[in-house]
């Protein structure tokens, strides 16, 4: 019997039979739950293996029978052992071990393979790409302004055109307290870094500090502290760490939060200012969007403001890169938007176009990579931060004029406030899937998106990856505007074909948007 040695040996005795003959194994399998027995023959070598010959059964008893040799012969007989705890699954829902090679060599066809797997998971993408997730109503206004909670990913604060503050619970999609906190327009919100209070800003003239707990029962709604100012106030950031924050109006101005007057204010001959920003990874650094089409650079350290630059058109909002302490990006009148450098600030890093009419708002993604903008033209943006083109675009029918922007601290969401008096939550991966993944499933969509990446210039996906259903004015509008840019870029190369060389110079897209650097 073979008891599941890998090795036996069989002597056989000396004979004088005549002829060479061959050796003959007979095997019988004895099955040890029936008495059937299935005896088969097959001659083999005397250096031969049986390898073959042996069926994976379980309480089976094999006997070996051979014939003599005409001399004297030691036989090696190798029997197939193998551990079953290698491919046998513990319970039938477990998956089937598959043993695979590697080897490129015995796959030749493994391009075209993915390939293939590449095209369906772009078309896939796009079957499954639905971006809106829930609208947030209850404004009886247009909603000017958002802050993002430093703490809670849950929570939202959003202010109207009307002066009433609202604070949503996105987990639950419903607002869980109202407050009427100025008269006129919100102009500007922010959340402490510590996440216990808030402050606004308004039209009328003042900066109130609001407790983030809502008050007890029987208690009135009231602000902590109010500072009255001498002008309307446009804009407020917070400080990431210090109990500082600034705002801009007339001019840029340093609050301590524990005193009712600045403690440092920055004018540089200019109306106004828009919006004012702190630099969260250098946070003694801050920078402003002015009226006179200028972008100005301060340090708090210091007495009077680092630089500016003055472009073209008027600059609405900026943003600074959570990732990349130089780099900001600013949102223009002009339809574009513009990545720079603060050390370098001749000419813009990236030109972001795709925008058919003025850009409000941008905000970036906390990985750094990404932003998000915000238009006149009814339509969000996600742009990579060193793409000259939008990834994705979203719109919807009853969504207007898009005002402000915000992406959320976990990366997965987008929430834009409208004129149309709603808050509305977007996916930031149209088509990815919320929730919880399998191993198995997140291990798929990884490598699908590895194959993308891979094939991503191939010209039959990108036409499916790239193609954008829009609304028919703003198909037009972009269209349009692909006429208009294309005549200018002919008439300019006109201009210098018929002029003395060298007095028209050559410039590039991003040296056309920037008049000079003021220092």
């Amino acid at each position: 019997t073979c008891g599941g040695t890998p090795w036996l040996r069989l002597r056989y005795p000396k004979c004088t039979a005549p002829g060479p003959l061959r050796d003959l194994v007979a095997i019988l399998v004895l099955p040890a739950t029936t008495f059937k027995i299935k005896p088969f023959m097959r001659p083999i070598n005397c250096h031969g293996h049986i390898m073959s010959l042996f069926k994976k059964r379980k309480n089976t008893k094999v006997t070996l029978s051979a014939f003599p040799f005409p001399f004297s012969h030691q036989m090696k007989v190798k029997v197939l052992s193998r551990n079953p705890d290698d491919y046998v699954r513990e319970t039938k829902l477990d998956i089937q071990r598959v043993p695979r090679n590697y080897d490129p060599t015995l796959h030749p066809f493994e391009v075209s393979r993915e390939y293939t797997r590449a095209l369906n998971a772009t078309k896939l993408e796009r079957v499954f790409a639905k971006p809106f997730l829930a609208s947030l109503d209850g404004h009886r206004d247009g909603v000017n302004c958002m802050a993002k909670h430093t703490k809670s990913l849950s929570t939202l604060l959003s202010g109207s055109c009307d002066g009433q503050v609202k604070v949503w619970n996105l987990t639950k999609r419903e607002c869980v307290r109202t407050l009427q906190a100025h008269e006129g327009f919100v102009r500007g919100m922010v959340v402490r870094s510590c996440g216990t209070s808030f402050f606004t800003v308004g039209d009328d003239k003042t900066i109130k500090h609001w407790k983030m707990e809502a008050p007890g029962y029987g208690e009135e709604e009231e602000p902590l502290n109010t500072i009255l100012g001498k002008t309307v106030f446009t804009g407020l950031d917070h400080h990431q760490k210090d109990a500082v924050f600034a705002t801009c109006g007339q001019q840029v101005d340093i609050w301590d939060e524990r005193r009712s007057s600045p403690i440092r204010s920055f004018t540089w001959g200019v109306d106004s200012f828009s919006a004012v920003r702190f630099n969260p990874v250098e946070t003694e650094l801050l920078a402003s969007c002015a009226s006179d089409r200028s972008i100005v650079l301060y340090d708090m350290r210091e007495s009077a403001p680092l630089k500016k630059v003055i472009m073209t058109m008027r600059s609405n909002t900026l943003c600074w890169n959570p990732m990349e302490a130089y780099y900001f990006t600013c949102s223009n009148e002009d339809y574009n938007l513009y990545t720079y450098d603060m050390r370098y600030l001749d000419q813009p890093v990236t030109v972001h176009m795709d925008h058919v009419s003025a850009v409000l708002d941008v905000d970036y993604s906390p990985t750094g990579k990404e932003f998000v903008s915000a238009s006149f033209d009814k339509t969000i943006r996600i742009f990579p931060k060193d793409g000259g083109h939008s990834r994705e675009v979203y719109h919807t029918k009853r969504m207007q004029h898009v005002i402000c922007i915000k992406w959320s601290a976990d990366n997965k969401y987008i929430l834009s406030g409208s004129d149309e008096m709603n808050i509305r939550l977007w996916k930031a991966n149209a088509a990815e899937k919320l929730g919880v993944l399998a191993p198995r499933e997140r291990q798929a969509t990884n490598y699908s998106q590895k194959l993308k990446e891979k094939f991503q210039h191939h010209p039959q996906i990108r036409r499916i990856a790239h193609h954008r259903h829009l609304p028919k004015s703003l198909y037009h509008q972009t269209k349009e505007l692909r006429v208009m840019k294309e005549a200018r870029r002919k008439k300019y190369v006109n201009v210098r074909k018929h002029s003395r060389p060298g007095s028209v110079p050559l410039l590039s897209e991003k040296e056309k948007h920037v008049v000079t650097v003021v220092k």
